[in-house]
């Protein structure tokens, strides 16, 4: 018997039609990636880097209302900055933020965990019940800032009426008093963020395989053992973010010590915030209130830039 083999011959090159070339591949694909690029570029610096690089410029400059008219701003070197340094409200102010935020962030995420963990239960209303404490979230914290004002006045405030009902202090001065505004702030600013940090934190929780928790169970861990070994160490990226995103929404807060205090009595409430606010609108001193703005934007950049350190450290 005898074997032929066939050997297909290689198909002639079409006429007019060249091999793609390598070069002008990668070209075309580098122009598709900036143009899917450039729009988010374009929008940062118009609405992100202008004002930030002109705030920076304001603050070496005599800006008054007068500029808005004549353009002129002449530069004055580092007499805003020193002015505001020197400035006692101004360490005031600092200080009044660090704690602000800090006991506003503990109280959150303290109260905020709690809530996420007793919500993993099921139990009946459950979706109910995480719906209604959405609401301070989803209320304007002007609106919210308000309210308080309200249940917290000294003499027609609800909560003192019901303090005084039940035998105990009814005439406690919390927006008042020099020694109670701050902690009375911090304690709504407390309750405005319990939601945020609920919702976030429930979201985490519920990416834990239920399987470590029934080995846990069988190995007979306790409660507390089992929360310190698998629901903390595997809640910590969800908590990296909860604690960073919400250090930068409270270190800026303006709108609700204005509702609350308007930064009083006697500068009690005062905030970097607010600080900004006063010199800029108030005192018309923009010079000065770019100096404050611009602080507040290195505070914040300073966190930014832990956060993106975190997860990068938790990504290898």
């Amino acid at each position: 018997m005898t074997t032929s083999t066939v050997t297909a011959a290689a198909p002639a090159p079409t006429p007019g039609k060249s091999a793609p070339d390598p070069a002008r591949a990668r070209l075309r694909r580098r122009v598709a990636r900036w143009g899917f690029v450039a729009p988010a570029v374009v929008f940062m610096l118009l609405f992100f880097g202008y004002p930030l690089v002109r705030n920076v410029l304001m603050s070496f400059q005599h800006y008054t209302p007068k500029t808005f008219f004549t353009g002129e701003a002449p530069f004055n070197g580092t007499d805003n900055w020193s002015s505001v340094f020197q400035d006692v409200l101004f360490g005031k102010a600092l200080w009044h933020t660090l704690v602000f935020t800090a006991g506003s962030l503990l109280g959150q995420f303290c109260i905020g965990l709690a809530l996420a963990v007793f919500f993993t239960r099921r139990f009946p209303l459950n979706g109910v019940l995480r719906s209604l404490i959405l609401l301070p979230w989803l209320v304007p914290m002007v609106v919210s800032g308000i309210v308080w004002r309200r249940i917290l006045d000294q003499d027609t405030g609800v909560l003192n009426t019901f303090l005084g009902t039940l035998g105990l202090d009814g005439d406690t001065p919390w927006l008042t008093s020099p020694d109670m505004a701050l902690l009375s702030v911090i304690l709504v600013n407390i309750w405005i963020g319990i939601p945020f940090n609920m919702v976030i934190l429930y979201g985490g929780l519920q990416e834990i395989p239920k399987e470590l928790y029934e080995a846990a169970a069988l190995d007979g861990a306790p409660a507390w053992r089992t929360f310190r070994s698998i629901t903390l160490p595997l809640l910590k990226p969800v908590i990296t973010v909860v604690l960073v995103l919400g250090f930068m929404s409270t270190v800026k807060i303006l709108d609700l010590i204005l509702a609350l205090t308007d930064g009083g009595p006697a500068d009690a409430t005062q905030t970097l915030g607010t600080l900004t606010y006063q010199n800029s609108f108030v005192e018309l001193d923009f010079g000065a209130g770019a100096v404050v703005g611009n602080v507040l934007i290195l505070v914040s950049a300073v966190f930014a830039v832990f956060y993106l350190r975190a997860n990068r450290t938790e990504g290898k």
